[in-house]
């Protein structure tokens, strides 16, 4: 077991004798013995024996130690002040980490400060601003597994919850795939997985939590649901999906804590809304909506796409980190807009009308240049109201919170005047939906300063006029300043002394100070009070009086000021909905003006969705590549025309011509379509599909014992199995990771089955060039290639789609390009000449065949192999040579290569 973890073994074997500080350490070590506690010591979190020891290495902190009456044990300390950025550290490193407070004042116990877990700190379960990592959703996610009764199947459920904005999510599906390509789309940052689940479908950047068994418990579960929805039968479908969603809020309960400090400083009270429940835990009240959905409502993307189609992160290892998808159509003004538009583009819809009602409040922004940049302006002010309230509704949000949202209330109205002449249903629905709040607006105006300190305990942050008897408090503490400011000149001229200095220090109070050459002249009613090297300071009866008076005062008023603060506060968090709602009309108001700024800036065009009839249509005329458009200088448009009967396309031309970023352009226009988006084309005409597959590039799983040629193997086998005619499929050079002969077998076998039994729209790019001949037999394939021009040896790439089939690979003047070192080349060129002439060989002897000579059979040591333009020779040589991809190969590997087939020739 990691010694961070744990009850630190030399502290258990003295248990009984540890001075109650470290006894209390100890038990909480035991009870949170999956996380590093961290231990509140003064203004510090410590650390001791292992974890001490690991928490110094990981922080870079220093080692020292702490010594009881049982012996001296390693310490490693953090200042709470700056504890976020060290507990960030720790999570990176894959810990969990459980907060222990001090949960009363030091001088309010008779023995030692009692000490409590106010949260459990964990990857999925974040609510700091300071340790998200971004403004997109961070979901944790729990996974059930129940045999359903009515059809005796394994059902498995996914449940996701962003515990920063209260956005609940549940599924289910007797397809482990399905589950699978779910938790792919959402990239939960943690899991806890219910008893007989699948952890693998968990992916390795995803930290597995253990987790109470009897969470999962269907009735523990339903049980937990029903404190937070009525009926929670109607609401989800399945008893793994109760389980599912009831296990992952004991979880989220768990980890919050209950009593807490805040954010801000300060310790909740006994009364607090969000008071330890049965288990320790603490109850979400801004969770209000539990939404379930089927996975066949959206468009589906499995992780393979979503990385093939480099929607949130580049493919190239050192690629830009804007050239997504996301990257180029965010022109989000808010947080809340941009967590909108990525969830948009993890689910593309699939019902027309839904994609029409987008495309009509797109159009329409798009057109009305000025509402849309004043819009744009207006949702700059927008704060993320998501997580705003899900801090005033846990009790950790300070008066800057509560301004922030008074400011984002400020501008709904305005807001809402731009809306006010919209034409389209959605936009319309939208002005509706903005709720002005307000009263809530009003009372953060009335009670909260317009620029409040971070503390909220220590006063200056309730308004001048809210509450008369905080007012009647601080007029008396400022009374009695103002007469002490008056004292100073008072005493002088009663005791005449020039140098004579009324002052005020934490420890001593207000003071009279004389220095020592005057101490003959200091009155008889002067108190001394303290003794300094060229002074003394003295106080007198009256100066005594007035300030415990103020000093009364003002303790009084920050407790009046606390007490008023947290009533307001929690005037607020009984909005929660209201608030929710009017952050999710924002949030997709924000996504949609981004699509029409996008169109307006990138020139796109509104694409025609057709009905889903049975049919499939896919037409682009002119389409271009929307991320990489965006990184080039120039970019070649290309058209795309696909129908029921001309629904798969063996795609030929030479390394970099551009089919790779055709195939891509093609697929982000449909998904972009599906969004509701306008698509970079002159004009475009789909049928929505209800998935969209890729294999595309090389990959490999070493750790996982899988091969280059294996992974590839697996994604098809997945595409084979998974995919329908109402799909679209891209493949790119399917077979390479074997030899010739048997990755031409199987790209052949794939064509024809994804022909003839599958009836996919399918684009397939290949080197195979034999395979350009199948359409021939195959009603409703046809070939496409990307033509170059050769001069002087070098080649020039058009980028330009055109039908038919290459009549070339170029390989050699390809890796001439890319820097191929010449000798290499060289050999090369020779190689390729030499299986010319075989093949004019060859010819010769058919000829002569036809003549009425016998035609020799193939031997075993010389056996038939197909060579890139049909041909048979005897030997796989020239096949081999032609198919070498020698734009992706190092030139160590292309010498093998070329040594390899030497050695065969010359056997």
């Amino acid at each position: 077991m990691d010694p961070a973890l744990g009850p630190p073994e030399a502290m258990a074997a003295k248990r009984d004798e540890l001075t109650p500080m470290m006894a209390q350490y100890h038990d909480l070590c035991a009870r949170y013995d999956e996380a590093i506690v961290l231990f509140q010591v003064g203004d510090f979190y410590e650390t001791f024996c292992g974890a001490a020891e690991r928490t110094a290495r990981l922080l870079e902190i220093a080692l020292t130690s702490r010594e009881d009456s049982t012996g001296e044990y390693p310490m490693a300390g953090i200042p709470i002040d700056n504890a976020e950025s060290y507990i960030e550290e720790l999570l990176e490193a894959g810990y969990r980490v459980a907060v222990a407070d001090q949960v009363e004042e030091p001088g309010e116990s008779a023995g030692v400060v009692e000490r409590a877990v106010t949260r459990v700190i964990t990857p999925g379960t974040l609510t700091e601003d300071e340790l998200l990592a971004s403004d997109d959703n961070n979901f944790v996610a729990a996974i059930a597994r129940e045999r359903a009764a009515r059809t005796g199947d394994d059902e498995l459920a996914l449940a996701l919850l962003d515990v920063s904005t209260g956005d609940f999510l549940a599924t289910s599906s007797t397809a482990r795939e399905s589950i699978a390509d779910e938790v792919s789309r959402f990239a939960p940052a943690e899991a806890v997985v219910g008893p007989d689940a699948p952890a693998d479908l968990v992916p390795e950047n995803c930290m597995v939590t253990p987790y109470d068994e009897a969470a999962f418990d269907r009735d523990s579960a339903g049980a937990k649901l029903s404190t937070y929805f009525r009926n929670p039968d109607a609401l989800l479908a399945s008893d793994a999906e109760i389980r599912a969603c009831g296990a992952l809020l004991s979880y989220a309960e768990y980890v919050r804590g209950g009593t807490h400090e805040g954010e801000s400083g300060e310790t909740s009270d006994d009364d607090t809304d969000e008071a330890p429940n049965s288990e320790g835990g603490a109850r979400l009240e801004y969770l209000t909506h539990l939404t379930r959905y089927d996975p066949r409502e959206y468009l589906l993307l499995d992780a393979v796409a979503l990385r093939s189609l480099e929607l949130f992160e580049p493919r190239a290892v050192h690629g830009r980190e804007d050239a997504t998808l996301v990257g180029v159509l965010d022109e989000t003004a808010s947080a809340l807009g941009g967590r909108k538009l990525r969830d948009w583009l993890r689910r593309p819809l699939l019902e027309p009308d839904r994609i029409e009602a987008r495309l009509d409040a797109v159009a329409e922004l798009t057109s009305a240049v000025r509402t849309r940049e004043r819009l744009h302006e207006r949702l700059r002010d927008v704060y993320d109201l998501e997580r705003l309230i899900g801090r005033i509704s846990r009790e950790r949000a300070n008066a800057r919170d509560l301004r922030s949202l008074r400011d984002t209330l400020a501008v709904v109205p305005d807001v809402r005047e731009e809306l006010a002449d919209a034409e389209c249903d959605r936009l319309r629905e939208l002005s509706a939906d903005l709720d002005p709040l307000t009263a809530v607006r009003e009372l953060i105006d009335d009670a909260i300063v317009a620029d409040p300190p971070i503390e909220i305990t220590e006063g200056g942050v309730i308004a001048e006029g809210y509450d008369g008897d905080l007012d009647e408090l601080r007029a008396t503490a400022r009374d009695g300043k103002q007469w002490i400011d008056d004292l100073e000149a008072r005493e002088r001229d009663r005791t005449g002394i020039d140098s004579l200095k009324v002052g005020y220090n934490s420890v001593h109070g207000y003071y009279i100070e004389v220095t020592n050459p005057n101490l003959d002249a200091v009155p008889e009613d002067y108190q001394r009070r303290q003794t300094l090297k060229n002074s003394e300071r003295f106080v007198t009866p009256e100066l005594k009086e007035r300030e415990d008076r103020i000093v009364g005062a003002e303790e009084r008023a920050d407790e009046r000021e606390y007490e008023l603060f947290r009533d307001v506060r929690r005037e607020i968090a009984a909005e929660v909905e209201r608030v929710q709602g009017l952050a999710e009309a924002l949030a997709t108001l924000d996504a949609l003006v981004s699509l029409a700024s996008a169109a307006a800036q990138y020139d796109y065009c509104r694409p025609e969705i057709l009905e889903r009839d049975g049919s499939q249509t896919l037409e682009i005329e002119g389409g271009r590549h929307p991320v990489v458009e965006r990184t080039q200088e120039s970019f070649v448009p290309n058209d795309a025309r696909f129908t029921d009967d001309r629904r798969l396309a063996v795609i030929t031309g030479p390394n970099m011509s551009g089919k790779s970023t055709y195939m891509r352009q093609v697929a982000q226009i449909v998904l972009l379509a599906q969004v509701g988006s306008f698509v970079p084309a002159r004009a475009a005409r789909i049928t929505p599909v209800d998935r969209i597959f890729t294999r595309v590039g090389a990959s490999d799983d070493i750790a996982g014992g899988r091969s280059t040629f294996m992974v590839e193997m697996d994604e098809l086998a997945t595409i084979l199995r998974e995919a329908d005619e109402h799909s679209l499929v891209l493949l790119d050079e399917v077979g390479r990771g074997t030899s010739t002969a048997d990755g031409m077998a199987i790209a052949q076998a794939i064509t024809e089955h994804l022909h003839d039994e599958v009836g996919a729209t399918t684009l397939f790019a290949t080197h195979h060039h034999p395979l350009t001949e199948l359409t021939e037999d195959l009603a409703a394939a046809f070939t496409l290639h990307f033509e170059v021009d050769q001069t002087d040896g070098e080649v020039v790439f058009h980028h330009e789609i055109a039908p038919g089939a290459a009549t070339g690979s170029y390989g050699v003047e390809v890796a001439t390009a890319a820097g191929v070192p010449d000798p290499v080349v060289d050999r090369s060129r020779e190689l390729v000449a030499d299986a010319a002439e075989e093949d004019l060989e060859t010819d010769d002897t058919s000829a002569a065949d036809s003549s009425g000579d016998p035609v020799p059979e193939p031997t075993e040591s010389a056996p038939e192999a197909a060579t890139a333009d049909g041909g048979d020779v005897p030997t796989d040589v020239a096949a081999e040579l032609r198919a070498l991809d020698l734009a992706h190969l190092t030139p160590v590997e292309a010498l093998t290569e070329l040594d390899r087939l030497k050695q065969l020739l010359e056997e």
